[in-house]
């Protein structure tokens, strides 16, 4: 599918006039490119903007160069990344900053085959580092920009080959020397402009020849996500000394590295006789919508897989899901 010239021409100069000032967007030549960069990027991943820009900020403040982050401790990054979520992210990140500088002599692969090598690196910010950083004719790939090609066309997502209509559409998306600006555009298009709902096809400069804008009957072009709506009961044991059980025995698709309560989905009424219910309260963990039921039991032991852990505040990495539990039983003390 082929189209229009003039596209990148027009999204970039409304990106021109219209972009916001991010703390990750410095000079093409400026040595501080890299890290900002690869940090954003990172952060970025499946986290929207507004989010991201203070920890980004406060990050940056502490851990001001790319060395300097290849030889932070894990404990200090998880605790600088401690409410943004997605926690194998700055796993990833650190060790990724460790190969860089270490194995790469602080240079990023050139290559999509290369830097896919590199922990936490898809296709995507592969090839969004590729153009950010080397100006490479490459787009990525995200639900922003996907959106702006299907609306253009007024095709389904599911009925387009993306790499292919890039491929085909070579010449005329990657028309300047503008490359890593026209990355940046794109998905700012489709973040501001070519929104999932309510677009602002008014001053859309693209409008004109976008399919979806003249069609008197708008394509459904997106699946809607649906939020995975879950309920579980958690089982706290407690001291007087205000500490908590916690053990890493809790088989959960979400936060299964870190030491919690016992959660469970299904709850046994039969062995409720020993707990005290709490409270119920809700929670989010990316698309899943939690219903929490709360019980508590003071005792001054636990089982072996168990340990306790003061809920009252330290320097330890305490996930966000953890610290609303800590919050819900300090009220008993």
């Amino acid at each position: 599918m082929h189209i229009r010239a003039n596209l990148s021409k027009k999204i970039i100069t409304w990106y021109d006039n219209n972009k916001r000032s991010l703390p990750w967007r410095v000079p093409f030549n400026s040595p501080r490119k890299l890290y900002y960069r690869l940090l954003s990027e990172f952060m970025l991943q499946q986290t929207q903007v507004k989010t991201v820009i203070p920890y980004f900020e406060r990050f940056t403040k502490e851990i001001k160069t790319l060395k300097k982050l290849s030889t932070t401790s894990e404990r200090k990054i998880l605790k600088f990344w401690e409410g943004l979520g997605y926690y194998r992210r700055a796993r990833n990140l650190l060790v990724t900053a460790k190969i860089i500088v270490n194995q790469k002599k602080s240079i990023l692969p050139k290559t999509l085959i290369d830097i896919k090598k590199l922990p936490g690196v898809g296709d995507y910010t592969g090839n969004a580092l590729l153009a950010l950083v080397y100006n490479q004719p490459r787009l990525a790939l995200d639900g922003n920009v996907k959106r702006v090609f299907s609306r253009i066309l007024n095709k389904h997502e599911r009925k387009l080959d993306f790499e292919n209509i890039i491929k085909k559409n070579q010449k005329k998306l990657f028309y300047s020397k503008r490359n890593s600006d026209l990355v940046e555009a794109m998905m700012e298009f489709g973040a501001l402009i070519c929104k999932p709902q309510e677009p602002n096809c008014g001053i859309c400069p693209v409008s004109k020849t976008c399919k979806f804008h003249k069609s008197n009957k708008y394509t459904k072009l997106t699946d809607t996500i649906r939020s995975n709506k879950k309920s579980y009961n958690i089982f706290c044991y407690l001291n007087k000394k205000k500490q908590i059980g916690l053990t890493n025995k809790n088989n959960l698709g979400f936060l299964k590295e870190y030491n919690l309560p016992i959660i469970k989905e299904k709850l046994n009424r039969h062995k409720l006789k020993n707990w005290n219910f709490l409270c119920n309260y809700k929670n989010s963990i990316s698309n899943k919508k939690l219903n929490i039921n709360l019980y508590y039991k003071f005792s001054n032991k636990i089982p072996p897989s168990f340990i306790w852990h003061s809920m009252d505040k330290n320097k330890e990495f305490i996930p966000t899901f953890t610290k609303k539990i800590f919050r819900q039983v300090s009220t008993l003390f």
